[in-house]
Formats: structure tokens, sequence, C-alpha cells
């Protein structure tokens, strides 16, 4: 392991994609990966899915209608992802990094709240609930497992969506936890910038000093 390795993270970009061939994709990466691989952050937008956490119980899924549900080994309840939201999976060595789960989501959560405060949008996050809200509405939800010193899986930030499919779920497991878009608070800024505004906080926060980019086709 050199410096470089441990200060260095890679940048994907995908374009739209299923959940469930991205969640098998993290999986093996995590599983294959050795000490000399990059940690990567993964950024995307899902076809709609709800996806349901280790923890998580079935009645708070309430009217999932044909959007698939899948059950996954992220901490957390249930969450919905969709068209016009952004995902960032984080991949990251947290045995390398000297990071507990607590230390990332933190890292994750004060990443948000810095990128929202650009946008002139005040946030918060709650301890006993992870995320990111705005007064009481929900705008992203964070979710990590840890294996082997692994971590994937990571955070959704809703930017432009249809919040019409949260009602059928209660997310991460709240009963009436109002949602809320970039959109809704008057944020027109191009989600690729916001995107490129994020990856530098969450490298501050998670203390990368440089990182390449792939965009996947």
């Amino acid at each position: 392991m050199t410096d470089v390795t441990k200060s260095h993270v890679r940048i994907r970009e995908f374009p739209r994609c299923q959940y469930l061939p991205m969640y098998e994709q993290m999986q093996s990466f995590s599983l294959t990966r050795n000490i000399d691989t990059l940690d990567e952050f993964w950024l995307l937008e899902h076809e709609p899915v709800y996806t349901l956490g280790l923890n998580g119980k079935s009645e708070h899924v309430l009217n999932p209608g044909l959007i698939p549900v899948v059950n996954v080994d992220r901490g957390g309840q249930v969450t919905y992802h969709g068209p016009g939201q952004l995902i960032v999976y984080l991949l990251i060595d947290v045995k390398r990094k000297s990071m507990g789960v607590r230390a990332i989501v933190t890292a994750m959560e004060k990443a948000i709240i810095e990128l929202l405060a650009d946008l002139n949008i005040t946030a918060s996050a709650k301890p006993e609930a992870p995320g990111v809200y705005v007064g009481d509405k929900k705008i992203a939800a964070l979710g990590l497992r840890i294996k082997n010193g692994k971590s994937y899986h990571g955070l959704s930030l809703n930017i432009d969506m249809d919040l019409q499919p949260f009602e059928g779920i209660n997310p991460c497991g709240y009963e009436n936890q109002a949602v809320v878009n970039l959109r809704d608070l008057g944020c027109y800024q191009e989600k690729q910038q916001i995107s490129d505004t994020l990856v530098q906080y969450l490298m501050r926060y998670l203390t990368y000093s440089q990182c390449e980019y792939m965009r996947d086709k």
C-alpha cells in the first residue's frame, strides 16, 4: 500500500441503470479488491426501485404497486430510488482509512449539508435517524454495509424526482415522513454541477486529496 493509494479516489459515472445488477457489481468489487485497489465513488441514477435493509420490516412497505422491492444487505429500513435522484456509492477500504461506519456516515451528512448551504438551503442531520433534513422533510438518505473492512452502498440525494412513490412506504421506517426535492426548494442547478460539488465535499470529509474520473457509457 502507498500513500497515493490511501489519498486518491476514483470517480465513476454510470448511465441510469437497474438496481440489482449494480448491487451485485458493488458486492463483487468489494469482495475482489486488494490492498492496492483505489477507493471509488460510483455516481448514478436508478430505475424505480424500493430497497429494504437488513433490519427492514415488511410492514413499512405499504403499497409498492408495480415498483420492485429488493432486499439488500445495508443497514436501515426501506427507501425509494428513482430517476431524478443522485446516488453516490462509497466503495472504501475503511480499515486502510482507519474510519468506522459512524465516521463515514458523519462525513456524508456534512458533505450534503455543506452542498445545500452553497445553494442557500439550511439542512441538518438527526442522530436518531441517519439522513439529511430540511426542516422536517428528508432530502437525502444514507445507508452502508461494511464487510471485511470494506464499505459499499452510500447516499441518495433528491434533486428533481417524482416523490409520489415515497407514499408507498414509510421512508426509512418512519410513518408519515415527508420528503423533498432540491427543485421544490428553488434550486435549478444542473445535476452534473450538483454532483461535482458533492464529490468535492465528500473528498474533503473523507480525506482524499486527488481524484480521477471514469465515465461508463
